[in-house]
């Protein structure tokens, strides 16, 4: 039987360094892993340009393609996730000092309305503090440079919402930072953040505590992307679906366990100091599989993405977990 050559595209993550290092490969495939610069360029590797045969893609984009009949099917292995209570950012002289008060402000979005983190970040502001998209005007662009839309997914406008683009040679980063936008929703951490401008504040200087109580009620630890791949490879390949999914799962548990073994020198092969001590108390809000993949134990998770994703007007439908992800994969 001959070897299937797959392309497979990936950020380069701890759960999959094992698949870059070849310490996991795809059985029954020469499966070369490309990386690139920034997520964005997978994804448009994926959807656009067509590099790949296999790649992590966002999973609002995902969404977004099954309802214009794109003819991607996802498998259930999530190498990137992250909690968002920390994506909104706030002019420190906007008078904005909790979710009550974004209200008829006008709000900047990294690339896209509906990007995972804002998804993720919108729906549990309207979950937990009545926040409504429909009061604010928003603005898409780039984040620390003037930057169009993202062009591999279509630009959903909801109904009913104000939403349209900065104005050209403008950057979300710098119009936050002078106060020509109030608040803004995005994946990244803006530049000037980074650089210690004084100007720009976190919606919630205390996110992680926030985060942890989220998770510690919900169970929830919100997934960004996923895996993706051309229905038709998959379907004229069976079991290819599982041999791409359990080469990731693997990939993440042996990061798993680096982690659990480096308790043992107090995490050492990290430079972040006290990284043991985050191990530990981790441990106490975590189950031993912490990054969980497959469907049945992000099941809650990924449903309420589902539900946010249909609240917030980015699908035309109410998408059910078991629709879509491969059926190979279902019992996961």
């Amino acid at each position: 039987m001959s070897v299937l050559d797959l392309t497979i595209g990936v950020f380069r993550y701890d759960t999959t360094r094992a698949l870059f290092d070849g310490d996991v490969t795809v059985d029954g495939a020469d499966a070369t892993f490309a990386s690139a610069g920034t997520l964005p360029e997978i994804f448009t590797g994926l959807a656009r340009d067509h590099r790949y045969d296999v790649a992590e893609f966002g999973m609002t984009f995902y969404l977004r393609s099954l309802d214009e009949g794109a003819p991607y099917v996802a498998i259930p292995a999530f190498p990137n996730r992250v909690f968002r209570h920390s994506c909104v950012f706030v002019n420190r002289h906007s008078g904005i000092t909790g979710p009550q008060d974004l209200v008829g402000r006008t709000i900047g979005e990294f690339g896209v309305y509906g990007q995972d983190s804002g998804v993720w970040a919108k729906g549990i502001l309207m979950d937990e503090y009545g926040f409504r998209p429909e009061r604010n005007r928003w603005l898409i662009g780039g984040l620390d440079r003037p930057d169009a839309p993202f062009d591999f997914v279509s630009q959903l406008r909801p109904a009913g919402i104000d939403i349209g683009d900065v104005p050209a040679g403008e950057s979300l980063g710098r119009m936050l930072r002078a106060g020509e936008i109030d608040a803004l929703f995005t994946a990244n951490v803006p530049q000037a953040v980074l650089d210690g401008a004084p100007e720009i504040v976190r919606l919630f200087p205390d996110y992680e505590q926030r985060e942890r109580d989220y998770h510690r009620r919900t169970g929830i630890f919100p997934m960004m992307h996923t895996i993706a791949a051309p229905r038709e490879l998959l379907d004229a390949h069976p079991g290819l679906a599982t041999r791409v999914y359990e080469a990731f799962l693997r990939s993440k548990d042996i990061a798993a366990d680096r982690y659990r073994q480096g308790r043992r020198l107090y995490e050492v092969q990290s430079m972040v100091p006290w990284t043991n001590a985050l191990v530990e108390k981790n441990r106490e809000l975590f189950p031993e599989d912490w990054f969980a993949y497959g469907i049945s134990a992000n099941h809650a998770a990924i449903d309420t993405y589902l539900r946010y994703h249909y609240e917030q007007g980015l699908s035309t439908r109410r998408w059910a977990v078991e629709e879509i992800f491969h059926p190979e994969l279902l019992d996961t």
